[in-house]
């Protein structure tokens, strides 16, 4: 908070929502259909394509680890911003895990327990936003990273001895999602546990 000529403290505006954080969310979002459109041309079997895929998802990825710390290093936190970022996250995976299922790359099950995770958690969040906030753990940034390399791995057009890797990254961020899920259920659970408490 700056000081007024006079010594008296004066609020420092809000960033606007028109900054380089925001752009870089929506950019992401705007990459999801284009990814969708280039990961079936050739019903996912042209190499060329599915690079083009590969180079997407990566630039995508890469904007959501850029416009979080340019948010926080240069304070340009906004509600939109807070919104949007988990939206885009959720909307690149969501679309990457089913549109890999349909070109039956990936099974269906894979796809499903992670979307049910990541709704499940999306929920629990707002179950208990009025007793606090659960906030983002190591965990789940873990679970982002393998996620995001397993997709990635999914993605290329391996040789088959090579493609092994990708599912054994799959394996790893399956069971990192399923923790994760069941610490954010305990943690919804002890807020929604200390607030009653606190009703009494």
């Amino acid at each position: 908070m700056a000081a007024a000529a006079d010594g008296h403290p004066v609020e420092s505006a809000p960033p606007s929502v028109w900054n380089i954080a925001n752009y870089l969310t929506v950019l992401r979002l705007l990459l999801v259909p284009v990814f969708v459109v280039v990961l079936f041309v050739d019903d996912g079997k042209s190499t060329v394509w599915r690079l083009a895929a590969f180079a997407i998802f990566v630039v995508a990825a890469v904007t959501d680890q850029v416009d979080g710390r340019l948010a926080r290093k240069y304070g340009l936190v906004t509600d939109f911003g807070k919104i949007a970022d988990p939206i885009a996250d959720k909307a690149l995976v969501g679309a990457a895990l089913v549109g890999l299922s349909v070109l039956g790359v990936l099974p269906w099950w894979v796809t499903a327990v992670i979307i049910v995770r990541e709704v499940g958690v999306t929920a629990l969040r707002f179950w208990v936003l009025r007793h606090g906030v659960i906030p983002a753990s190591r965990g789940g940034k873990l679970k982002t990273m393998l996620q995001s390399i397993a997709i990635g791995l999914y993605l290329l057009p391996l040789p088959h001895p090579w493609e092994w890797a990708g599912h054994v990254v799959m394996a790893a961020a399956l069971v990192v999602t399923v923790a994760t899920g069941i610490d954010y259920v305990y943690q919804a659970l002890s807020l929604r546990r200390g607030a009653a408490k606190s009703d009494d």
